[in-house]
C-alpha cells in the first residue's frame, strides 16, 4: 500500500481533512436546534456530505485510500481511488440539496443523480486504466461529457424550476449553481493537468492540493452558503416547492 509522500501532499491531506471535519461541526452545532422539519432536511445532506468527505480525506492522509496503478507506457501512478468514493455519496446529496431547492420533480432528479454516478464511475475506471493514456483520456473524456451534460441539467431544466420558487429561494439557488458550477468545472481540468492523465503536467502533491481545495469549496463552502441561505428564507418561502403545470 503505498503512503502519501510528506510535504504539500499529505498537508493537503490533513488540512482538508481538518477542514472537513470543522466543516460538518460548525453545521451541526448550527442545525442543532432546528426543528423546522423544511429546514432540517438541508442540514440533513450537507452534514453528511462533509462528514464523508472529513472520512474521505482521513482515509487517503493515513494511505489507505491510496494504491499504486501500472500504467503502459506511462510507468507506475499514485491514485487516490477513496477520493471517487467520496464523490460518489457526496456529489448526490448536493445535487438532492439544489433539487429540493428548486422543487424538481422525481425524473429531474433521477436524470442529475444518474448522470453523476456515470461522471464518476467512468472517471474512477480511467483512473485505474492500464492499458495506457489512450485508454485513460478517453474515460476522461467520457466523463467530462457527462459531466457537461449535467451542468447542462443544472443550466437548464433545474434552474427553470427554482425561477418558479420565490424570489429569495430562487435568488439562493442562483448562488448555489454559480458556486457548483465555478467548483466542478475545473475537476476535470486538474485531473488533465496533473498525474492522473500520465501527462503530470503538475506534479501529484500540486494536484492533491488543487483536489483539495475544491472539495472543500463543494462540500463545506456549499452547506454553509446553503444553510446560511435557509436560515433567513421566510416560513413562507420554505412552503412545498411549486412545480410546473
Amino acid at each position: 500500500m503505498a503512503t502519501p509522500t510528506p510535504g504539500l501532499e499529505a498537508g493537503s491531506l490533513w488540512l482538508a481533512t481538518v477542514g472537513m471535519a470543522l466543516g460538518t461541526l460548525y453545521l451541526v452545532a448550527r442545525g442543532w436546534s432546528v426543528s423546522d422539519s423544511a429546514r432540517q432536511q438541508y442540514y440533513v445532506v450537507t452534514i453528511f456530505g462533509t462528514a464523508t468527505a472529513a472520512a474521505t480525506y482521513f482515509s487517503m492522509a493515513t494511505g489507505f485510500g491510496l494504491i499504486e496503478v501500472p500504467v503502459q507506457t506511462v510507468g507506475t501512478l499514485d491514485v487516490y481511488w477513496a477520493r471517487y468514493v467520496g464523490w460518489l455519496v457526496v456529489t448526490p446529496l448536493i445535487l438532492t440539496a439544489m433539487a429540493l431547492l428548486a422543487g424538481a420533480d422525481r425524473n429531474a432528479l433521477a436524470t442529475l443523480l444518474g448522470l453523476d454516478a456515470f461522471v464518476f464511475v467512468a472517471g474512477l475506471v480511467g483512473a485505474l486504466a492500464r492499458e495506457g493514456q489512450v485508454a485513460r483520456l478517453s474515460w476522461w473524456a467520457i466523463s467530462t461529457g457527462a459531466l457537461v451534460a449535467l451542468l447542462y441539467v443544472l443550466l437548464g431544466a433545474l434552474s427553470q424550476r427554482a425561477d418558479e420558487q420565490s424570489d429569495a429561494r430562487a435568488e439562493l439557488f442562483g448562488r448555489l449553481r454559480t458556486l457548483v458550477v465555478a467548483v466542478w468545472a475545473l475537476y476535470p481540468v486538474v485531473w488533465l493537468l496533473g498525474t492522473q492523465s500520465g501527462y503530470g503536467i503538475v506534479p501529484l502533491s500540486v494536484e492533491t492540493a488543487a483536489f483539495a481545495a475544491l472539495d472543500l469549496a463543494a462540500t463545506v463552502g456549499f452547506g454553509v452558503v446553503l444553510v446560511r441561505g435557509v436560515g433567513r428564507l421566510d416560513d413562507s418561502d420554505l412552503a412545498p416547492a411549486r412545480t410546473a403545470e
